[in-house]
């Protein structure tokens, strides 16, 4: 991901005493999203969203926030994206980004704003957030298929790995990847944010027309969450694989809509947290 890392000068400890040295962070700047869309009045520009992240692949973080949001269903929603704002002092680089919506598409304001607080507030219970994604649409994964063999699951992490470019320069930045039953990664995304990770990777497969991804898994090198589950969800993807553990509301939504959620996928051992006949010894 070209310009997702700086260097700065640090002091190393090592044995016999410290020595001065450079390094490599990952840049974390903030990006700001905003939506035009159609009104009964006309035509209607609003922020919608200011999120830190990892530059690079605005766009497709955009797209799939949206998507995510449910907000978008498909391509066609989408006119046109552009990179706006003033430059940066420092860096030059323009940190807001105009998504432009076709005519018709409907935006529920109300609906969002109830929304972006909800996920950032207490005592929000489990059962008012999956009657909320049922509300948007999202429908249960009836199918059985496609069988992800354990053999397949437990090459992942590695196959990840490898394709974490700026991961190797600066350890510091959280990858999603999407695979195929045969394990082939597809494609990758990395950023500070395991969500915007997700959002660039399933931005870039609805501006593709690649969704929904029905015959595909995704897996997360960091812990599977709730909103990482509803993503996957919005996708369409069956299997959701994480490195670490997952949460407790991400295992009653994946068990709620029949996907299967793996975890603590580590060398050749992982968990099935729901709906183990997706994958096959």
């Amino acid at each position: 991901m070209q310009g997702s890392s700086a260097t700065v000068e640090i002091h190393k400890r090592r044995a016999g005493g410290r020595e001065a040295v450079t390094d490599a962070v990952a840049l974390e700047e903030p990006l700001e999203i905003r939506l035009a869309y159609s009104t009964p009045e006309g035509r209607a520009l609003r922020s919608l969203s200011i999120t830190m992240r990892t530059p690079g692949h605005d766009h497709e973080l955009a797209a799939g926030f949206l998507l995510s949001e449910s907000i978008v269903t498909k391509p066609d929603d989408i006119v046109a994206i552009e990179t706006c704002g003033a430059p940066a002092p420092d860096t030059g680089r323009r940190n807001a980004v105009r998504v432009e919506l076709d005519a018709s598409v409907a935006v529920d304001l109300n609906r969002l704003e109830r929304h972006f607080y909800s996920t950032s507030s207490c005592g929000v219970c489990g059962k008012a957030s999956l009657d909320a994604l049922r509300a948007v649409g999202i429908r249960e994964l009836t199918e059985a298929r496609p069988v992800f063999t354990e053999e397949v699951l437990t090459r992942l992490p590695g196959a990840l790995r490898k394709r974490q470019a700026t991961f190797d320069t600066t350890g510091g930045l959280h990858a999603a990847g999407v695979f195929d039953s045969s394990g082939r990664i597809l494609d990758v995304a990395e950023d500070v944010g395991r969500h915007n990770a997700v959002d660039k990777l399933l931005g870039s497969m609805l501006l593709a027309g690649r969704l929904p991804a029905a015959e595909h898994g995704m897996i997360v090198s960091g812990r599977a969450s709730f909103e990482l589950v509803q993503k996957a969800l919005v996708a369409g993807m069956p299997l959701l694989a994480a490195v670490s553990a997952p949460s407790s509301l991400a295992v009653d939504l994946a068990r709620e809509f029949g996907m299967t959620l793996i975890g603590f996928l580590r060398g050749d051992t992982f968990n099935i947290y729901s709906r183990p006949e997706r994958v096959s010894a």
